[in-house]
């Protein structure tokens, strides 16, 4: 049995008025057969107080997979190249992929527990910056019959590497009234339909779906998903009438100006003598506050689709980057319209694969090689409203710019009809 470290920098965690992992470790570590958890808190300490890392990394899988292992091997040893915390010697990670909208009862999160006393140290995340469930701390003999327990109850391996990674969507229809789009479908039908890019990581760096509901993006997929898949609609708000009045009772009309009405980014909203609301829907934009504010009284409209987005990602090569809009409505209600979507998510990541340099995400290549080429390369026509700014030059060629304005003018009739 391994001893209990002393941990004093590590004990300073707990001294705050905020829950500290440190708790959690030690709880863990109390069990006499979990000599890995208290080998890791000598090995924390030392990192600590030497404010160095002591983990690398090496190959570690299953059988028939090429990532969804984080492996992690301690550095620290002693003169005879021995570890000086053994039982932690090896602390891997299994990314196991959670259902659509992290969706669990508690005999499935009992199994999980389970599996892990059994073969790991008990430490476990729901979730991981992925969206992953986080099996933290295996050995490399024990990788194997873990993925296997877990892999019986119908769970997967996540992405790992230079991969698709694993898909995320918010709890969506299941709970929200302002789902505007079956999310559970679209991440199922995205994992399936790129799980060998999953499993077998051969792109140049990462690749990240998310899809959310409706514009508050609850999964934060603009910001950190290659391909964002927002649900929204292209029709008027909905409003009752006679609730939003009984709001402006309950608030008084000065809080719903200070509140509702002055707080839309475009000026959308007016509140009328007769306490109903007028809507300029022409210029609504879905920030959804009012509809989050006035539930009762406001709601998505019945035209439902989604908006697509590529490039988000945070810190990397240039710097943090939202992702541009490359579809700004896309119905998704039949099933040609989902094999269309996939065909459509097959060629970015085609693209990707073949034009992005090593560790370059997505929105770091069309930087590079400018939204023009990509649009061209994945099959998407040009809209003028992707330009983020005008010309500062006047003087440009109109060679055949009558033929080229036709053109864009009979595109846009076909899509409306």
């Amino acid at each position: 049995m391994a001893k209990m470290h002393d941990t004093p920098m590590l004990d300073q965690l707990e001294s705050g008025p905020w829950p500290s992992f440190v708790t959690g470790l030690k709880r863990l570590a109390s069990d006499e057969n979990n000599d890995m958890m208290r080998d890791l808190l000598g090995q924390l300490e030392t990192s600590y107080r030497t404010k160095k890392g002591y983990w690398k990394g090496g190959t570690v899988g299953v059988i028939g997979y090429g990532g969804g292992i984080i492996p992690r091997f301690t550095e620290l040893k002693d003169e005879n190249e021995e570890p000086l915390f053994p039982a932690a010697a090896e602390f891997h990670t299994l990314r196991i992929m959670p259902p659509p909208g992290m969706h669990y009862d508690t005999g499935t999160i009992r199994k999980f527990c389970d599996i892990w006393d059994k073969y790991g140290s008990g430490l476990i995340a729901f979730h991981g910056q992925s969206g992953d469930i986080m099996l933290q701390g295996c050995t490399t003999d024990n990788v194997q019959p873990a993925f296997d327990e877990c892999n019986a109850m119908g769970f997967d391996l996540g992405g790992a590497g230079p991969a698709v990674r694993t898909g995320m969507s918010c709890v969506g229809a299941a709970r929200c009234e302002h789902s505007c789009t079956d999310e559970g479908r679209i991440m199922r039908q995205m994992v399936n339909a790129f799980l060998d890019d999953m499993h077998r990581p051969a792109l140049p760096y990462k690749f990240k779906f998310k899809a959310s509901g409706c514009p508050n993006d609850c999964m934060n997929s603009v910001q950190r998903a290659d391909m964002a898949i927002i649900g929204t609609w292209r029709d008027d708000m909905k409003v009752n009438q006679a609730e939003f009045k009984n709001y402006v009772d309950s608030m008084g009309r000065q809080k719903m100006i200070d509140n509702v009405i002055t707080r839309c980014p475009t000026n959308a909203l007016t509140l009328n003598d007769d306490d109903t609301l007028g809507v300029d829907n022409q210029n609504c934009v879905r920030c959804m506050h009012c509809i989050n504010v006035l539930t009762k009284a406001l709601s998505p409209g019945d035209d439902k689709g989604v908006t697509v987005l590529i490039g988000g990602k945070r810190t990397l090569k240039i710097g943090d980057l939202m992702g541009t809009v490359i579809h700004p409505f896309k119905k998704l209600e039949t099933d040609d319209d989902y094999e269309e979507f996939e065909e459509f998510a097959g060629e970015v990541i085609d693209f990707f694969a073949e034009n992005a340099l090593e560790h370059e995400r997505t929105g770091e290549m069309i930087e590079r090689i400018g939204l023009v080429n990509f649009l061209e390369g994945v099959g998407v026509d040009i809209d003028p409203n992707m330009i983020n700014n005008p010309r500062m030059n006047p003087y440009f060629r109109a060679d055949d710019w009558d033929e080229e304005a036709a053109k864009w003018v009979e595109n846009q009739a076909d899509k409306s009809a």
